[in-house]
Formats: structure tokens, C-alpha cells, sequence
């Protein structure tokens, strides 16, 4: 059975960086493969059954590469973090996958975001020293009931683990949420950031990260985050993710803001870029509208990559 952390208090939410992971697991464990069949073999509700079932209460997701905190000028996070405050607020996102916040770096947003928000999450390294995937959420609406972390490797349990040539460690954070706006409805986040330097190690990660979802309690939706360093659409990655039954809710959206290249590097926007952070449901969830999100002050931009908001009804 899986090494679930259990979620508890407030203190303990936010010792998850510095003590759940510490340990190495050992592959007794190791998540188990139950008998049902991945996400992709799941049955969709049929089309009558749709219909006269009522939409569930929108649910605001965002993937957002913060860009580790660094002092060093322009664009440090001294002069960049009153910008991603501003940004987040008027977001006002339910649940935010984050990619390369580092420990104070997320205290710092934990404090902007303000006391109705929580987070969950440990560096790649096993620890609080490093880069994490931090899954943030608002307490109001949402409420966690058990969360993991693993390792994109061969070993997955192993902390720090990295067999396949990636420049750093890869990590997926998971939570199962409660929703207490939709009658206690139960789903799942998984929020990761793939290597940005190996393209088998990106390959072998999705590979990975769709049979871990598969691993899942299968009657659950599933929202996946995450920066995955490869465009939509022109990617073997993004084609196992999709083809495992995955949606990209910027395809499936009724409605899209503008587009544009999610990494820009504080070198201005590109229109119709290269999306390569992405927000991936399953197939029945409804998209209401994604929001590629440009927000600056003053032409500081909180980050060199542009957040990804998609506005959903979990079916």
C-alpha cells in the first residue's frame, strides 16, 4: 500500500518540506498496482447521463513555474514577488501546481496568498534546500486528505533517485482533495516539472507519471500540473500523456484567452508560442475557459514563465 502522508494541522502541512520525505522509503512501500485499469480504460459517463446531471461548481486550477528565488539583478525575487502577489489575488485560484519555489520562496507566497491557503510539498532533493513542486490551495473550498511524493526514475521511492541522464532529480507531488463545494466530491492533483535538458528522461517520466495516475483509485478525476519542457502537440511526451486519455484543457476549453509561449525568459511575449506548461484533466471534465495569464507591472513580470489558468467542472 502507498506511504501516505497524512495531512493534519497547519504546522504540519508546512513540515512536510523539511521531515515527510527524509527518510528513504523502502519498495515495501512502494505504491501498489490495483486490479483497475488506467485512467484512459475508464468509462465516461454516458452522453443521457450528462445531460441531466447539473454542473459542478467551477473549480480555478493554475500551473505556474515561479522561478527559483534569486538575488541577483533584474528580475531577483525581492523585485519580483510584489508582482506574483498582485497576480495570484486577482487569480484567485482554488488549487495552484507550482514548479522550482524554493523553501523561503514559498513562504513568502504562503504569506501573500494570505491565511486561507495552504500548500504541500518537498524539494527534489528529499528535503527543504531545494527545488519543490509545491501544490498550493485554498482552504475554503478544497481539503486534502492524503498527499505523496515520488521520484521520475526507475526507483521512484528512492529519494534523490535519478536513472535516466536527467540534469537534476524530477519529483511528482500528488494530493487527494475533498471538495466542500461539490457535496465532498474527492479528486486528485499531480503536479510535476519534467527535465529540461533530456528528452528520454522526459519520455520516460510520462511514461512513468501515466501509469502512476493509472495506480489511482481509477473512479476519481484527475487534474494533472505542470511545466513538461517540451510545446503541446510536436512532442512524443505530450502524446503519451494525451493518448493515456489525458485532455488538454486548453483544446477542450469553450472559451481561451490569447496565446502565447509560456517561457519567456524576461525576453517579451511570443503570440502563439510554445505552450509547455500545461493543465491536463480527464476526458468528461468540462472545460469552462483557459487563461494564458501576461499580468506585469511596470514591465516586471513575476516570473519567466507565464501561469496557465483553467477555469473546470469535474464530472
Amino acid at each position: 500500500m502507498p506511504n501516505h502522508h497524512r495531512v493534519t494541522r497547519r504546522l504540519g502541512m508546512k513540515a512536510v518540506l523539511a521531515a515527510a520525505v527524509t527518510v528513504p522509503l523502502s519498495s515495501a512501500a512502494a505504491i501498489s498496482v490495483s486490479s483497475a485499469s488506467p485512467v484512459s480504460g475508464s468509462p465516461a459517463p454516458s452522453a443521457s447521463a450528462s445531460a441531466r446531471a447539473p454542473l459542478a461548481p467551477r473549480l480555478e486550477v493554475m500551473t505556474f513555474n515561479l522561478r527559483f528565488a534569486s538575488t541577483k539583478r533584474p528580475n531577483s525575487w525581492p523585485e519580483r514577488r510584489p508582482v506574483m502577489r498582485a497576480l495570484l489575488r486577482r487569480a484567485h485560484p482554488h488549487v495552484i501546481g507550482t514548479q522550482e519555489g524554493l523553501y523561503q520562496q514559498l513562504r513568502d507566497i504562503d504569506a501573500d496568498l494570505g491565511p486561507d491557503y495552504e500548500w504541500i510539498g518537498t524539494g527534489r532533493e528529499g528535503g527543504s534546500r531545494d527545488e519543490s513542486t509545491a501544490v498550493y490551495y485554498d482552504t475554503r473550498r478544497l481539503t486534502p486528505l492524503e498527499h505523496y511524493t515520488f521520484w521520475l526514475s526507475d526507483t521512484p521511492e528512492i529519494i534523490r533517485s535519478n536513472t535516466w541522464r536527467a540534469a537534476f532529480p524530477r519529483i511528482v507531488t500528488w494530493v487527494r482533495f475533498r471538495d466542500r463545494a461539490d457535496g465532498g466530491r474527492q479528486f486528485y492533483v499531480l503536479n510535476t516539472h519534467f527535465d529540461h535538458a533530456g528528452q528520454y528522461a522526459r519520455e520516460r517520466s510520462a511514461q512513468l507519471l501515466t501509469e502512476r495516475i493509472g495506480m489511482l483509485d481509477r473512479s476519481l478525476p484527475v487534474v494533472v500540473t505542470g511545466d513538461f519542457n517540451v510545446p503541446a502537440h510536436r512532442n512524443p511526451v505530450y502524446d503519451t500523456l494525451v493518448g493515456s486519455g489525458l485532455v488538454d484543457t486548453w483544446d477542450a476549453a469553450e472559451r481561451r484567452s490569447p496565446a502565447y509561449g509560456t517561457f519567456h525568459g524576461y525576453q517579451g511575449l511570443t503570440p502563439d508560442g510554445d505552450r509547455i506548461d500545461w493543465i491536463l484533466t480527464n476526458p468528461w471534465a468540462t472545460v469552462h475557459r483557459a487563461t494564458i495569464d501576461t499580468y506585469s507591472e511596470h514591465g516586471q513580470y513575476p516570473s519567466d514563465h507565464l501561469p496557465v489558468q483553467a477555469s473546470i467542472s469535474l464530472a
